[in-house]
């Protein structure tokens, strides 16, 4: 049996991953910093550790022959550089380094599309663009942190370890415990929280999908091969009203374009930290919704037939997952 390692596995991507592992008889390893959460009634082995704590690392590595790392720090706000650096790019660093030192076999990088340039907005997007920050102009954090971590693990030059990377757009499904930014918008939708709506819209796949394509990229890739695991362009008018669809609550009939939501960005991110919530509009978050809608996943769907499921049926399964959690009831007040 093959026992394999997965940082982040109390995320989105992470709980859904760990379940594909399992289904696939799979020995799994969850590294557990806090929440368990995702894996609770799992039969998985945990391993208390961070990836800033290398010597935790060896410890959750050791006899070990795939890791799986997803373990970030996201953030779509400013101030928060040092730490992206340390968390995502030395965090890195430091899983690279334990799976030369116990002899890991293959390494799984999860990185993002934010990780790469989108422009020319008229060409597909795929996972040989160049990574973010070559070009002038603003570029998040959280994009340049994910960028500097992709191009370690690229540079990797240990002859026994083979690694993949693996870009993900923005992720929708089931089992999302933590309550991601997404679904915390799709929750707010659903009980008419959410007064207005932005313009504009992203690439949506579904976090099974994602865990599915990871699995097969290490065991039908091959060493430095880079795939873009990406669903379907959905714009922000057309999620509500399929949610409104859904649950039977109306969708704001407001929607506002993103070139004045930006002059309201900074009020709006100020509200949010006042009141103790999460900005979901932000300068950073109103650039992904600018995106290049075109993004092609041909490469995996070559490789090992990579197909994403129908958006409708991922927010069906989402919706579905978030009514049976306690989280949902905190719309209910």
């Amino acid at each position: 049996m093959t026992k394999v390692v997965v940082t982040g596995a109390a995320g989105h991507i992470g709980a859904n991953l760990v379940r594909e592992l399992l289904g696939r008889g799979f020995e799994v390893v969850a590294l557990v910093r806090r929440s368990r959460l995702a894996i609770e009634g799992l039969e998985v082995e945990t391993v208390d550790g961070d990836i800033l704590d290398p010597q935790s690392l060896r410890r959750a590595f050791r006899g070990v022959d795939q890791v799986y790392h997803l373990a970030a720090y996201i953030s779509i706000q400013s101030g928060e550089k040092d730490k992206l650096e340390r968390v995502n790019v030395e965090g890195t660093r430091n899983v690279l380094r334990a799976c030369r030192d116990e002899g890991v076999h293959t390494l799984v990088h999860f990185s993002s599309i934010h990780a790469l340039e989108q422009e020319p907005l008229d060409r597909p997007v795929t996972e040989d663009n160049p990574l973010a920050g070559g070009r002038n102009g603003h570029v998040a954090d959280y994009d340049l942190s994910k960028a500097r971590a992709d191009r370690l693990v690229r540079q990797n030059d240990c002859a026994t370890l083979g690694v993949r990377i693996i870009y993900p757009t923005a992720v929708v499904g089931p089992n999302d415990f933590k309550l991601s930014l997404f679904g915390e918008v799709i929750n707010k939708l659903a009980h008419g929280k959410l007064p207005a709506l932005v313009a504009g819209g992203f690439n949506w796949v579904d976090a099974r999908d994602v865990a599915w394509g990871a699995v097969e990229a290490a065991e039908k890739g091959a060493d430095g091969d880079r795939f873009m695991l990406s669903g379907h362009y959905v714009g922000m008018p057309e999620v509500a009203a399929l949610i409104a669809e859904l649950t039977g609550v109306p969708a704001p009939k407001l929607v506002c374009p993103l070139w004045l939501a930006g002059l309201f960005a900074p009020l709006m991110s100020g509200w949010a930290r006042f009141s103790g919530e999460t900005p979901l509009y932000t300068r950073d978050s109103l650039a992904a919704l600018r995106a290049n809608k075109n993004m092609s996943h041909a490469t995996a769907s070559r490789v090992f037939a990579y197909q994403p499921r129908p958006f409708r049926e991922s927010m069906t399964d989402a919706l579905l997952f978030y009514r049976q959690q306690i989280q949902y009831d905190r719309y209910n007040t």
